[in-house]
């Protein structure tokens, strides 16, 4: 499946929905274009943060003269006082009025706070920002859904017909076994949201058994607890990579198991192997990554 035929599914499941986005990188020119082209395609209602001339100077470039585009100004936003005033009751006098207009100056605080108060539906950030600097205001102001404890970031690695969801590549530095139980359900989620049927393997360097330490323990413990939370997906491990990819490989390294050798979720167990991992196939392997 190539990229834009899996964001061709994606678009036709918003399509007529007209979410209103925020696009906090109002600076970059990429952005302000994805947002026009997704605006005059009817599929969101893009917000753009930045200085309202330059942004339309950059629409006008790239040939959207009159797209009808929301592009607000966080140094001047009108209701920026009541924004303050939610913001600082949200972090439960953790930071005075001084403060709350330093750190609502950032866009991606000032953007989270717009879905925080109903004015949009989501944002999208990380064209120029880092995973940290962008999950963090999401984190501290909306938090995550109920009955999740962590978040944990994943890409989606896209070549020809082969979708793969790798996790966690991005967040979690060194997950112990329960946060490496949640970060496979939650994974095996995400994948169920680009169409994928989820068969997660819990990656190792050993194959049920074949090799032995601590680091084997905390996967052989994850893939315990995520069984129990989660009976009805297909998790299992530890597993090496070729026996979790390779059928004749499974067949011979764990037999019976009923993810090996057709696993499409792979759970690393800590940030290196999980980011090193989704490097060496986006470059060596041609694929393309989405995320996180």
């Amino acid at each position: 499946m190539e990229i834009r035929n899996l964001f061709g599914e994606m678009k036709q499941k918003i399509v007529g929905k007209r979410l209103r986005i925020v696009f906090p990188e109002g600076t970059d020119e990429r952005v302000v274009r994805a947002a026009a082209r997704l605006k005059f395609e009817g599929l969101v209602e893009p917000i753009i943060l930045g200085v309202p001339e330059d942004v339309h100077t950059l629409l006008t470039d790239f040939g959207f003269s009159n797209p009808g585009i929301t592009v607000i100004n966080p140094n001047n936003y009108a209701n920026f006082d009541t924004m303050r005033q939610e913001f600082i009751t949200l972090r439960k006098g953790k930071v005075d009025e001084s403060q709350a207009d330093e750190i609502l100056r950032d866009v991606n605080y000032f953007g989270v706070m717009l879905v925080q108060l109903g004015l949009a539906e989501g944002m999208v950030s990380g064209a120029i920002h880092s995973t940290a600097d962008t999950v963090r205001p999401a984190l501290q102001i909306i938090k995550t859904k109920p009955g999740v404890k962590r978040t944990s970031g994943v890409f989606l690695m896209v070549k020809d017909q082969h979708k793969f969801v790798f996790g966690d590549c991005a967040i979690n530095i060194e997950p112990d076994a329960e946060t490496l139980a949640e970060i496979a359900i939650q994974s095996a989620e995400t994948a169920k949201t680009f169409g994928i049927d989820p068969k997660v393997a819990m990656i190792s360097y050993s194959t049920k058994g074949s090799g032995s330490g601590p680091r084997v323990d905390k996967v052989v413990e994850a893939t315990r607890i995520a069984q129990e939370l989660r009976p009805d997906l297909l998790i299992d491990g530890e597993l090496q990579m070729d026996a979790a990819l390779v059928p004749d490989t499974a067949r011979l390294k764990a037999p019976g198991s009923p993810v090996a050798g057709q696993a499409n979720v792979f759970i690393f167990p800590a940030i290196e192997a999980g980011n090193i991992t989704y490097k060496v196939v986006e470059r060596l392997g041609g694929y393309e990554a989405v995320g996180p």
